[in-house]
């Protein structure tokens, strides 16, 4: 520690040799017994309580509702899109275009399916091979000479 630094509380260490035995509670009223720091009656004096107890009034588990029908949400594909727009600009002269070659030019993520939506324009002709495709696009891709093939 250097003379123009305040004195800071986590900078204070016992003096060398020390040594202060550890509080005893519990263990009788001569020495912090009694009570042992746990207040005066109530609950937590006493015992604890289980996990979810909610000092007697109607845990959350028992007030929510218990299997209430059915949804298909778990069960939907979720689809990474990818525009026509974007494809024009990722492959300005055309050619082949796979999931991979999408992935590897940073459009889609890996390990989830693509589907391609008609926003935009697209001039140049581009095989587009991907899990979906919108009618939309399917048309524009053919109009400009490409072909849309799904997985």
């Amino acid at each position: 520690m250097t003379d123009k630094a305040p004195l800071k509380i986590h900078d204070l260490r016992p003096a060398p040799g020390a040594n202060k035995a550890k509080i005893r509670k519990g263990r009788g009223e001569a020495s912090k017994g009694k009570t042992a720091g746990r207040g005066t009656k109530g609950t937590h004096a006493r015992n604890t309580v289980h996990l979810g107890f909610e000092g007697g009034q109607v845990p959350l588990q028992r007030r929510l509702p218990k299997l209430k029908g059915f949804s298909n949400a778990l069960f939907k594909t979720t689809y990474q899109v990818v525009n026509l727009d974007k494809l024009g600009e990722l492959f300005p002269q055309g050619g082949d275009v796979t999931v991979e070659t999408l992935i590897a030019k940073g459009a889609v993520r890996k390990n989830q399916p693509v589907k391609v939506l008609g926003t935009g324009e697209i001039s140049v002709a581009v095989n587009v091979t991907a899990h979906a495709f919108s009618s939309s696009a399917k048309e524009k891709i053919a109009a400009a000479g490409g072909s849309a093939t799904e997985l």
